[in-house]
């Protein structure tokens, strides 16, 4: 019985730009639950940021999200925690489909994502697909040949050295987005914990502005709902705007401040 893989996140960017589409909201899942990973996916977002750099999950748990969520009109997005070309690998057999690979700075370290998600003679990407479920194993025809058209390549940028090489790495064949980090990014400029800070801001103007003149999206990740829009209003085409971990670590605090009285008579403290 033949199989398809769903659409890229290339393809829904894509969409979007020739029907003068709104921007794509995300949210990362950070928790490594399959079930936590299926509630945001019945929540009507347009896509979802599964986390390797920072969060509990491995092959395993990777797996299993990307199960709970295929059912649900969303995409999924993997980041890994480093550019590897072996753990990429691993990841795209799984059936990982859109990649966000972190700190990329330079042409060089462009190439080499791009070249872990191609087969030869195109890349370096070894080949498994009998024992993966990335082509259903053999179930989907010609997975071999058109493998390349399944997955997308989203690169991250998060330092200064990034920011100042960003025209050259969108130029790279087979990066398909960009998405700027201000987090990290606002570290590597000496502005730690300072995302909003106005050079961190003018960065992340800067290189929405390269993707617009190179033609491809690039994405930027705020979770505050004014400083999202400020980046909305500057081009980008995709952002994530919330994490499950977040959401509910403040929503318990929220309970615990409304029920339960701290020792001063005032709000609970936060960390």
């Amino acid at each position: 019985m033949p199989f398809r893989v769903t659409d890229t996140f290339r393809s829904a960017l894509a969409a979007q730009e020739g029907q003068a589409g709104r921007p794509l909201a995300g949210m990362w899942v950070c928790s490594g639950s399959p079930l936590i990973a299926e509630l945001c996916a019945g929540a009507g977002l347009d896509w979802l940021l599964v986390d390797a750099e920072h969060s509990p999950n491995g092959l395993e748990s990777i797996l299993a999200q990307l199960q709970a969520i295929h059912g649900y009109p969303v995409h999924a997005m993997v980041r890994p925690p480093v550019n590897d070309t072996v753990l990429i690998k691993q990841y795209l057999d799984l059936g990982v489909q859109n990649l966000l690979i972190p700190m990329v700075n330079s042409v060089a370290e462009a190439e080499a994502a791009v070249a872990a998600t191609r087969y030869p003679p195109h890349g370096v990407r070894g080949v498994g697909s009998a024992l993966a479920r990335a082509a259903r194993w053999n179930r989907v025809p010609d997975y071999l040949a058109r493998a390349g058209e399944t997955i997308s390549v989203t690169v991250q940028i998060e330092s200064a050295a990034a920011v100042d090489a960003v025209a050259d790495i969108l130029a790279v064949d087979g990066v398909d987005a960009i998405f700027v980090g201000p987090s990290d990014l606002a570290a590597s400029m000496g502005l730690l914990g300072q995302q909003e800070h106005p050079e961190v801001r003018a960065a992340v103007e800067h290189c929405l502005a390269a993707a617009k003149a190179a033609g491809k999206p690039a994405g930027v990740n705020a979770f505050n709902p004014d400083t999202a829009r400020h980046y909305l209003d500057h081009g980008a085409a995709f952002i994530l705007v919330g994490a499950d971990v977040a959401l509910l670590a403040r929503g318990s605090e929220a309970l615990a401040a409304q029920f339960i009285p701290s020792a001063e008579g005032g709000s609970r403290a936060s960390y």
